[in-house]
């Protein structure tokens, strides 16, 4: 018996070596931890449980069968990230550059199926070179399995991804399907087909980084979520964002010990400022009402002019989508309604509560706009907000003008309370746009058409440029004073957290993609 025991601890040691000491060293040498490291530092103390140490390719082609590696290249079992319950993958850069063989995507669909089954979060931690190619067809497949799962999963447990080296190819396709992708700065990367390539079929010179680094997809195209500066961070950005979350879609995000007090915020009466043209920045009204430095913002550097992400407010999990006056005025535009519209249905899946925090003078005009379908993208947002069933607040801080106020989670597309400032502009245009229109011809005929258009501004100001008209018919549910939100959110959530909405019996809708 003490002989069997060596073999099975000679085996266990050999798979936590992965490719070996050399090919250790090389990865320390990028500025990146290993697999195992990873998952040491993610997982609680001595609470993973590796599932599959042993398992080994079977492949006989091209020599393969000379070169095996106990594990195959990933990582994979359970463990907890702060008491809870989750599954995680790591890819092995070590062994065979992370390459995704038929047995390495048979592991990650094993624990797959084990998180969709007890209902708990599944995490992929990403490092490979893609697909191994001396496997063909059976590699591809292997994806395909996980793709499948993904889609399984979507909207029944979180779902997390974190790029920590390459990720190319069919491989990108699995994080594009999980609800959150992050990224770390300068050593990982993200793209379907590489520069050779591209340069071949384009002609374009470019390079890894530029193609598909953490800082081309957190600002230009949104496949990041969230991007971290080495792989510690990035890891402590998982932890964080776990906590927002529940294990799956048939719980609520826990909440936090907490206890009313006085709560009113003297910082929020002067962030308005009087010219309303001015801007100001969202982020000083969002610090002000949620608890204290509790906002984990996402796609922080992609779509500016609308800020997403989560915070507590009195203890609650809260997902805040919030115009950002401080950029593009905070209208609606393509990317931004995009980057709204998928938050909203995230935490529509997972009950998360919503706050949408209005200053919005309209869509972005434009040919630009339009030719990349506008339409389309801002329904997404309507669509998404209309759709959504958890609890939904809604504060108009300034402007609220036009279709974007009825996108903007206004009480006709199904919000449960609206809240509106003193300084709330709700109509269907601008003052000097609607006077234009309004009263063209009588500034037409006017001895000094500028002052009577500078009168019949202060007019239509005085009449519509209030949030008393959508009060008096009912659409704001209360004008309150900017010193009193947090207070009035802590208690609107508080009574709506057993909130029930019943959809219509259907497959599935079919949202405007």
């Amino acid at each position: 018996m003490e002989s069997k025991i060596k073999t099975l601890n000679e085996k266990l040691e050999l798979s936590k070596l992965g490719g070996g000491q050399d090919r250790i060293d090389k990865q320390h040498q990028k500025k990146k931890l290993t697999a195992r490291e990873r998952v040491t530092y993610l997982m609680d103390e001595g609470s993973f449980e590796e599932i599959g140490a042993l398992v080994t390719h079977r492949t006989v082609d091209f020599g393969m069968q000379n070169q095996k590696f106990y594990g195959d290249g990933v990582i994979t079992g359970y463990g907890t990230i702060n008491g809870r319950l989750v599954y995680v993958f790591a890819q092995d850069f070590t062994v065979f550059g992370g390459a995704l063989s038929e047995t390495h995507a048979e592991k990650i669909c094993k624990i797959m199926d084990l998180a969709l089954k007890v209902g708990a979060p599944f995490i992929g931690l990403n490092d490979s070179g893609g697909a191994r190619i001396q496997e063909g067809v059976r590699s591809l497949g292997g994806y395909a399995d996980i793709f499948h799962r993904n889609v399984k999963a979507s909207g029944v447990i979180p779902q997390l991804s974190a790029i920590m080296g390459p990720c190319a190819g069919g491989a990108v396709y699995s994080p594009a399907m999980t609800d959150f992708t992050m990224m770390v700065e300068d050593t990982s990367y993200m793209f379907v087909t590489g520069p050779n390539v591209v340069k071949t079929v384009t002609n374009e010179e470019v390079t890894s980084e530029e193609l598909g680094g953490a800082s081309t997809h957190s600002t230009k195209s949104g496949v990041a979520h969230v991007t971290s500066s080495n792989d510690i961070e990035c890891l402590e950005d998982v932890k964080r964002l776990l906590s927002y979350l529940p294990q799956s879609n048939l719980e609520k995000p826990k909440d936090l010990p907490f206890k009313l007090g006085d709560e009113i915020r003297d910082e929020l009466k002067t962030i308005i400022p009087l010219n309303a043209n001015k801007p100001y920045d969202m982020h000083n009204v969002i610090k002000g009402i949620i608890d204290v430095d509790s906002f984990f913002e996402i796609h922080k550097d992609f779509a500016q002019n609308i800020i997403v992400g989560f915070a507590r407010i009195g203890g609650k999990s809260v997902g805040i989508v919030a115009n950002q006056p401080l950029i593009l005025a905070g209208v609606l535009d393509v990317n931004s309604s995009r980057k709204a519209a998928r938050f909203t249905r995230f935490c529509d899946a997972f009950n998360i509560p919503l706050l949408v925090l209005v200053d919005v003078p309209g869509f972005l005009p434009g040919t630009d706009q339009e030719w990349n379908g506008i339409i389309v993208h801002g329904a997404k947002l309507l669509y998404a907000l209309s759709e959504a069933t958890v609890p939904k607040v809604t504060v108009i801080t300034r402007k609220a003008y036009g279709g974007a106020y009825d996108v903007m989670n206004s009480k006709h597309i199904g919000a449960d309370l609206n809240y509106a400032w003193p300084s709330a502009e709700i109509a269907v245009m601008g003052a000097k746009g609607a006077s234009e229109i309004i009263f063209r011809k009588e500034i037409k005929a006017a001895d000094n058409p500028e002052d009577k258009l500078l009168e019949k501004e202060a007019e239509y100001a005085e009449l519509f440029a209030n949030p008393y008209k959508a009060a008096e018919r009912g659409f704001i549910d209360e004008v309150i004073l900017p010193e009193n939100t947090r207070r009035k959110l802590i208690k609107a959530f508080k009574m709506l957290e057993h909130k029930e909405e019943v959809l219509p019996n259907r497959k599935h809708g079919n949202i405007p993609l």
